[in-house]
């Protein structure tokens, strides 16, 4: 017996109807039907040789060139994930106009083959779409596209790129446009296996919470997809396909997104989608070459709108991040002082630099000490952590040093109105506290034992609390700082979302608003938790790198400034932040 290989099993999986199920009511578009008089496109076929982020493993694939193909032209392309092909329907559309000329790259999931016949071949299908993460985004950007853009004129233009897949397929190539939208932002997901098998079900959470992504999205899925009469609540241990892909229909709806969701009457199959495919290129494609852009809720702002806690109720999305200055061999620390100037350090440069409320950048200090960690205090001195020299220090408008503190290891500061310093030591775990004063020593108020990395340390509106950030856990705390300036009653207070592909939340700053939300630069973006501790929503990054450090700055407070790869970026902000001569009671936190 003919062995069928791994892409033929794949395709008649994804193809079959369920068994139990009747007749499915779908026939395939005529779009997908030859027609004489219509210019056919070339298939080429070929293998990706093993890369770097699926070692060992070729990848089969083919490339679709319409006949209106223009080398001279950067041409737009879909990538369809789990192979198979369109060019008919390609061929069909191109020719009416109806998309522009594409080419389409089918690619197969890969599979790494045995060592010997008695041996079994690993099949990377699940790890390398259901992953949530940027590794397949990585893999089309850095191998895939490259190896195609070789033969043929391929645009970097996102809005002319495009992702489709199905079932498990749906959900690599979704997270492919989430993680990179700089690259991709049209998507196409059918029968979307957006459940709890490897982390696709936390998705919908996130997106709701999250800052909108440039990305349009179509969603198909059918009411029978894993469903029986007797099971109608799922028949599998994930969760509910129906269900899911609902869910997460409306959280893109509520964050903003140009999305469109059909559900139909088929089960875990491609018959609604072999009818529906032609409409779903059409309605993907519509308005180009128009660029595809983030947008804001349609309801915000409309009667019953609830700005409780949500991004736009902080932000606005036509006022996106902005840099600030050049490029910088590090960037960390943005601090404000009272005249709308925000301090940011370079401490591999050995600098501190001043941004004025304009966006001018001057050099504050030189020869810094590889200084860190700023705060800017009420008596308005610039309070710095020298690690290598294991001292705190403050500098004066002119730039005159006095020394704070010494033998101290200080990853972290935070300055009350009447000049007590405390400092976080991630090493040890400890919070210590230097009283006002020449002669004053520091000693230990909180032991953070039960934090894995405290790294960051913001007072609230009131300094009635510090909250101590932990790089390392989805746990921040919240502590009361006692009449003798002790740090009392911590708990875990503060939660925030972690990325899928590292154990760690990634916190290194935190700040307040004057209604006590604390903002907390992480893995994901700029996430802020209600003064109540829930995690609600997060901030777009302003670039694809790590943020470093964020605070509130200008003369109002009423910008957020961000350090990120080695560049400081700032926008308005709906919110006013705090600082140490600014001392008020916030409002009561929601329930």
């Amino acid at each position: 017996m003919r062995r069928l290989t791994p892409s033929v099993l794949i395709a008649l999986a994804l193809l079959q109807v369920q068994a139990s199920h009747a007749q499915s009511p779908y026939t395939p578009a005529p779009e997908s039907q030859a027609q004489p008089d219509t210019p056919k496109g070339a298939v080429t076929r070929a293998v990706l040789p093993p890369g770097k982020y699926y070692p060992g493993t070729p990848h089969n694939y083919s490339v679709y060139v319409p006949a209106q193909y223009d080398a001279s032209k950067p041409t737009p392309f879909m990538i369809f994930l789990d192979g198979g092909s369109a060019n008919v329907i390609f061929d069909n559309l191109i020719a009416k106009k109806q998309i522009p000329p594409m080419i389409g790259i089918f690619i197969n999931p890969g599979v790494l083959p045995a060592l010997t016949p008695q041996t079994q071949s690993r099949y990377e299908r699940i790890f390398e779409y259901d992953s949530i993460n940027g590794r397949y985004a990585r893999f089309l950007i850095d191998e895939v596209i490259p190896e195609v853009a070789k033969k043929y004129n391929l645009s970097k233009d996102p809005s002319d790129r495009g992702l489709v897949g199905n079932s498990t397929g749906a959900v690599g190539a979704f997270m492919a446009a989430w993680e990179r939208p700089d690259q991709f932002r049209r998507v196409a997901s059918f029968i979307g296996t957006f459940v709890a098998m490897k982390g696709a079900d936390t998705l919908l959470a996130i997106i709701r919470k999250s800052e909108p992504k440039p990305i349009r999205i179509f969603m198909q899925d059918g009411k029978k997809d894993h469903i029986l009469p007797d099971q109608p609540y799922g028949t599998f241990f994930a969760g509910s396909w129906p269900i899911n892909n609902q869910v997460l229909y409306e959280d893109l709806q509520f964050a903003g997104y140009d999305v469109k969701y059909e559900l139909g009457e088929a089960g875990h199959d491609g018959t609604q989608r072999a009818a529906i495919l032609p409409d779903v290129l059409r309605w993907l494609w519509r308005d180009y070459p128009k660029p595809i852009t983030a947008q804001a809720p349609a309801a915000l702002g409309k009667p019953g709108w609830d700005p409780r806690a949500q991004v736009f109720s902080t932000v606005s999305i036509d006022k996106p991040w902005q840099q600030v200055g050049g490029v910088y061999k590090s960037a960390v620390s943005p601090a404000p002082d009272k005249d709308g100037n925000v301090y940011f350090a370079d401490p591999v440069a050995n600098t501190i630099y001043k941004s004025d409320a304009d966006g001018k950048v001057t050099t504050f200090k030189t020869n810094t000490g590889a200084a860190k960690a700023l705060r800017v205090g009420a008596d308005g001195r610039v309070y710095a952590s020298q690690p290598q020299q294991k001292r705190i220090v403050s500098y004066g408008p002119a730039g005159d040093e006095k020394v704070v503190a010494q033998n101290v290891t200080a990853d972290d500061l935070a300055v009350t109105v009447k000049g007590t310093v405390y400092f976080v030591d991630s090493a040890h775990k400890t919070v210590s506290l230097i009283s006002p004063g020449a002669a004053a020593k520091p000693r230990v108020v909180f032991d953070g034992t039960e934090m894995l990395l405290p790294a960051a340390l913001t007072l609230s509106p009131d300094q009635a609390m510090l909250a101590i950030g932990d790089a390392q856990n989805k746990f921040s705390w919240s502590t009361q700082i006692a009449a003798d300036g002790s740090l009392i009653y911590g708990e875990p207070f503060y939660r925030v979302d972690m990325p899928d592909i590292s154990p760690y939340s990634g916190v290194s700053s935190v700040t307040m608003d004057t209604e006590g939300q604390v903002y907390f630069s992480t893995a994901l973006g700029i996430q802020f938790c209600e003064a109540n501790g829930r995690a609600a929503a997060i901030l777009s990054k302003p670039e694809l790198g790590t943020v470093t450090g964020i605070a509130f700055g200008g003369k109002d407070l009423n910008w957020i400034y961000a350090t990120e790869d080695g560049k400081l970026f700032r926008r308005p902000s709906l919110r006013k932040g705090i600082a140490a001569w600014v001392v008020s009671k916030p409002p009561n936190p929601p329930l």
